[in-house]
């Protein structure tokens, strides 16, 4: 489990291809202590939930099945990006952000990010599926960080807004979003337990004589 709130940018230093039918290696330079790391520990890579199996001095390694390079932005990734780092929640840490589980949902697309103020709005856009999902003042996870949204618009596909502080532009990947970067959408995982829950109840209540 993870909160959203990053505790280092890393770069990727290297991506390995599978040879043989294997998963993709990906070696992430990082600031982090590499010695404290166990082998097997799980790490927040821009949002996704990746396994260590390999470390050096400045670096630890992950491996990505095709899975996970189909349904999240990994499949895009190539050598020199940067990457939102978050260590799995220990039971005495801080709550600083939200519940997250690494697990991304979908992959959206911004569709605008333009200055307000000393912060910045950032919209983006999301198949309309995971819009129910989605409310004001409500969480999501974009590349791994915790925000509040701030508007929802539903039409053929969902768009809503967060508001970026400078603060969270300068220690995250987010102050790099341009119109049309794709990124890692996790909701929140409240509103689909949520939302499981009304539909269970719905269809039990129709189902019964």
């Amino acid at each position: 489990m993870f909160t959203g709130i990053v505790t280092d940018v890393g770069r990727l230093r290297r991506l390995m291809p599978p040879s043989g039918g294997g998963d993709t290696r990906l070696e992430i330079k990082t600031r982090y202590e590499t010695a404290g790391i166990d082998i097997g520990a799980s790490i927040a890579c821009s949002g996704v939930c990746l396994t260590v199996v390999d470390r050096g001095m400045d670096w630890f390694a992950v491996e990505a099945s095709d899975e996970t390079l189909s349904c999240t932005t990994l499949g895009g990734w190539r050598e020199g990006r940067r990457i939102n780092l978050e260590r799995a929640l220990r039971a005495q840490d801080e709550l600083g952000g939200h519940v997250v589980s690494g697990h991304v949902d979908t992959v959206g697309v911004v569709v605008s990010h333009a200055a307000a103020a000393s912060s910045s709005v950032c919209w983006f856009s999301v198949d309309r599926a995971f819009g129910r999902y989605i409310a004001p003042k409500g969480s999501v996870t974009i590349d791994g960080v915790s925000l509040t949204v701030n508007h929802v618009e539903d039409g053929a596909d969902t768009r809503f807004s967060v508001n970026l502080i400078p603060h969270t532009q300068a220690v995250t990947t987010l102050g790099d979003l341009q119109q049309g970067t794709l990124i890692n959408l996790e909701v929140d995982m409240m509103a689909r337990y949520v939302h499981r829950i009304l539909a269970f109840d719905r269809n039990h209540d129709e189902a019964d004589p």
